[in-house]
């Protein structure tokens, strides 16, 4: 029976009954050993049972974390015959993870998008409870698979429970799951748990052990038996961290032969059989752990070991001397079925000190089954401790480098540097120095050392360019993109001059050559508008590439033209999310939600940004975090939602100056020059653009499309400062000349018509408005109709004004961009007009991820395809469907789809 706990009781009593009606929870009971996490989670087990749900049990084995997925299968065992019901991708990844079809080695998160259907298709038949104890024993990839999972169960009948201990990091741990810490027991419930056995302490010597142990359950169960009546007063008192000692010292009076079984025991994680095996091997009978179960340390039941406690079996194997435990591996080994060949692989490396060809080669192949079956975390351990015992230099760092590779994959940006760390320091054949590099420079660039990723490309592009052009064009365009958000254009032209004198063979590498250029030469302010029109003239070969997925949509967006390939990005951002590709996808995302931002699709940007930052924060991506919140700022200037946007612009720029992105400062300045437009002031705008473009000049970005220029224009104008606004209008126009494109000669237009003679404005402001029809960029044609307006007013031609006032009303109204909807309005009141101002929407009330949830249902998709597509269940799909509806006013799929905005 359970003493006390009566809170952390109802606690769990609350989620399950919230459960039980469709509201999904999850906790995490951490602690220290013997603080009684498992027997909390036991009497859940008892209630959850009780009320009749399904219950899915595992709990994490110390000897299995170098099991790929040994945790998840121990898990979803029992429903596995729900895996055709989840969509196809997911099953297949999840099916090659659990070892039940054969793999290729796919996304990290792909099997916890795959655990999240499945508890989700489970559920649908009744509520379900995940109980997983010791979770922070379960095998990486499991750990990070059903944390995914528990992450995005909302509206499900799901409660997850789990335990861990709190002295060590683990996945599940820093997983930033809700979390209940458990400390001792109260006094009174402390007092009834030592009480239970009996005489054995004096009153006084009670009084010490409760105030000594911190009511820890265990300490007290335990150290009443350890001669706790006879310390000295002032002598220390045995605590929690100090019970392995205490559990091991039990072992002591047993006989060698039982002693040898019993860390057999501990070392095989509970395994009969294997135990059984191992024994005979080294002369002893599993019949001598009969002396352990006498003593309390052990049960044998039901063809398993199990342990009293961890801290039993931990404590018997901490304590085997070195070569003891190397012997009863090794006899493991040999003991484990023949079929087992990953556990065989982990005990012959634990068996083995010193280098062993043989051996290594085992692990290898274990590390490449793991790799095969997207077990990144696994696969990486299995090759690094391969390396560790290969005698040849030259496998050796073959094997760290595919170490590196997998812990990359397995988000450990810190392991996969220091693995690559300890293979520069051996000799590496040209090819695989290029392969280090290349992931040298990924981790660097998505973590945010954006500056070392560009100097690791472009040194690996240089010496791969005599030998292989193909795989040059990549490093050297990855150091491009680096360069660039690192805001160092010089050194983006230097790499782009390497880029043209190179031959590439194939058309891939030709497209990603074509597109790098014309990037480096934009921000150089040097042209390359044509070549980017040539690249993106044929790229469906390329549109299910991830790898190429980024230049995809960097075309369109720098180009900003109606046409031009706009058309490939919402196929790119679909094949992205049908792999569950959540590492590429952050960056990709970023890229998509600024070209929405630089056109009528607001709503769409604002989630796209938002999911982006999310997804990126959970895969350890700084740079891509920094890229989303800039982007965001900016467009929150423009909406109005000023706090946000001073929030998320401050955010970013402290993420740009660490981790030296240029590029993402320059965004975050510009959203916090357009706040202050935002709030009227224009002075302060103007000084903040002013800053700006000396940071763009230091930095050499030459690219018209993102100077201030035009918006200082116009607050020069306002501020009447006539004769400077005029010189930086010819200014804006000569170099929006030398790009060519109806974006910047749109903006350099309206500045001339700002500026111009009062004889010239339509002209000016005709020419502007012919360039915007060319340009998908709603706010800006709405920016130029209101400075048209707004300067005919002021010329008395109020009846010309008013067209392009209401216009501009219109635009900015649709966009939600809430303070120049006002002052076109305003500009409107004044030529003696009553503004219509559009009624607010629903849409302006939905959260991201409703808008996301609508936008994917209005286009087509059914729920599971939404579900599927978000990373979240169908139930919490139709959650937010039920919140859409309301906020719209609606009820049906058809009403949303009218509701909705093609």
């Amino acid at each position: 029976m359970l003493v006390g706990r009566e809170r952390e009781r109802q606690v769990i009593g609350r989620l399950v009954a919230a459960s039980r009606v469709g509201e999904s929870g999850t906790l995490v009971l951490a602690g220290e050993a013997g603080i009684g996490k498992s027997a909390l989670l036991e009497d859940a087990a008892a209630a959850v049972t009780d009320a009749g749900m399904r219950v899915l049990r595992a709990a994490g084995i110390d000897a299995e974390r170098e099991v790929p997925f040994g945790g998840l299968l121990q898990l979803l065992r029992p429903v596995l015959d729900h895996l055709g019901a989840i969509p196809a991708p997911q099953a297949e990844a999840l099916g090659s993870a659990l070892a039940l079809v054969p793999g290729s080695g796919g996304e990290r998160f792909a099997v916890g998008a795959a655990v999240l259907s499945l508890l989700s298709r489970v559920a649908e038949d009744g509520p379900l409870a995940v109980l997983v104890d010791d979770a922070h024993l379960f095998d990486p990839p499991s750990a990070q698979a059903l944390c995914f999972a528990a992450r995005r169960l909302t509206a499900d009948p799901v409660v997850v429970l789990l335990t861990v201990r709190d002295e060590a990091p683990s996945v599940v741990g820093s997983a930033g799951l809700p979390s209940l810490l458990l400390g001792g027991l109260a006094d009174a419930d402390a007092a009834e748990l030592a009480g239970s056995l009996g005489h054995r302490l004096s009153t006084d010597a009670r009084s010490r052990l409760l105030a000594s142990t911190g009511g820890n359950p265990l300490a007290l169960l335990e150290l009443t038996d350890e001669g706790f009546d006879a310390l000295p007063p002032g002598a220390p008192v045995p605590v929690p961290a100090s019970l392995a000692r205490t559990f091991a010292r039990r072992a002591d009076v047993l006989s060698v032969a039982a002693r040898t079984a019993l860390l057999l025991a501990a070392a095989a994680g509970g395994d009969l059989d294997a135990t059984t095996g191992a024994c005979a091997l080294l002369g002893v009978s599993v019949a001598d752990l009969d002396e352990a179960a006498r003593e309390q340390l052990l049960t044998v039941d039901g063809g398993r070991i199990t342990f009293r406690h961890d801290l039993v079996r931990s404590g018997i194997y901490a304590e085997a001397a070195p070569a003891e435990r190397r012997a009863v591996h090794a006899a493991l080994a040999q003991a484990v079925p023949a079929d087992d060949v990953d556990r065989r692989a982990w005990h012959l490396g634990e068996a083995t000190a010193t280098p062993d060809a043989a051996v290594a080669d085992v692990l290898d192949d274990a590390a490449r089954r793991a790799r095969a079956r997207g077990a990144w975390a696994v696969a990486a351990a299995g090759f690094e401790r391969s390396a560790r015992l290969t005698p040849d230099a030259a496998d050796r760092v073959q094997r760290l480098v595919a170490a590196a590779e997998s812990a990359w994959r397995a988000g450990l940006p810190d392991a996969a540097r220091d693995l690559l760390a300890r293979a520069s320091v051996l000799p590496q054949p040209p090819e695989l120095r290029t392969r280090a590099d290349a992931l040298d420079g990924a981790v660097a660039a998505r973590t945010g050392s954006v500056e070392r990723a560009r100097d690791v490309f472009l040194a690996a592009g240089t010496r791969a360019a005599p030998d292989d052009p193909d795989t040059a064009v990549a490093l050297l365009a990855a150091g491009i993109e680096a360069c660039q958000f690192a805001g160092d254009v010089p050194t983006a032209q230097t790499a782009a001059a390497l880029l043209a004198r190179l031959e590439p063979r194939s058309p891939r590498a030709r497209f990603v050559g074509a597109v790098a250029i014309a990037v480096a030469d934009i921000l150089a302010g040097h042209g390359g508008p044509d070549i980017l029109r040539t690249a993106m003239a044929d790229v469906d070969a390329f549109l299910d590439d991830p790898q190429l997925a980024p230049w995809l949509v960097i075309g369109p967006l720098f180009l900003r033209e109606s046409a031009a390939g706009r058309e490939v990005i919402p196929t790119v951002v679909a094949h992205s999310r049908r792999r569950s590709d959540i590492g590429g996808l952050p960056i990709l995302l970023f890229y998509v939600a600024r070209d929405q931002a630089t056109t009528d699709r607001w709503d769409d940007a604002v989630a796209g940004y938002t999911e982006g930052v999310q997804l990126a924060r959970e895969a350890g991506q700084a740079t891509d975090v920094t890229a989303c919140l800039a982007g965001l700022s900016w467009l929150e200037a423009r909406r109005g939602d000023l706090e946000a946007c001073r929030e998320h612009a401050e955010e970013a720029l402290a993420l740009s100056v660490e981790h030296h992105l240029g590029f993402f400062e320059v965004w975050a300045l510009t959203a916090l020059a357009e706040r202050e437009l935002a709030l009227g002031r224009t002075d302060a705008a103007l000084e903040r653009f002013r800053a700006l473009d000396e940071v763009l000049t230091q930095r050499g970005m030459r690219d018209v499309d993102l100077s201030p220029a035009a918006e200082m224009v116009e607050a020069m104008v306002h501020l009447g400062r006539s004769a400077e606004a005029g010189a930086l209008a010819a200014a804006l126009t000569e170099r929006a000349e030398v790009k060519g494109q109806p974006w910047s000669m749109a903006r350099a237009a309206r500045a001339a018509g700002l500026t111009c003679p009062d004889a010239d404005v339509d002209v000016c402001f005709s020419v502007a408005l012919a360039y915007h029809q060319h340009t998908p960029d709603a706010f800006e044609t709405g920016r130029t109709e209101l400075a048209y307006g707004s300067r005919l007013r002021r010329l008395k031609r109020r009846s010309d004004a008013r067209p392009h006032l209401r216009s501009a009303l219109a635009a900015f109204d649709r966009l939600g961009a809430v303070p120049w909807a006002d002052q076109a309005a305003a500009e409107l009141r004044a030529t003696g007009e009553t503004a219509q101002r559009r009624s607010a929407t629903g849409l302006d009330r939905l959260t991201p991820q409703e808008l996301q949830v609508a936008l994917m249902l209005a286009s087509g998709r059914t729920t599971r395809e939404a579900a599927a597509a978000l990373f979240l269940s169908p139930k919490t799909i139709e959650y937010h469907l039920r919140n859409v509806y309301l906020k719209l006013g609606i009820r049906s799929r058809s009403e949303l789809a009218d509701a909705i905005p093609a």
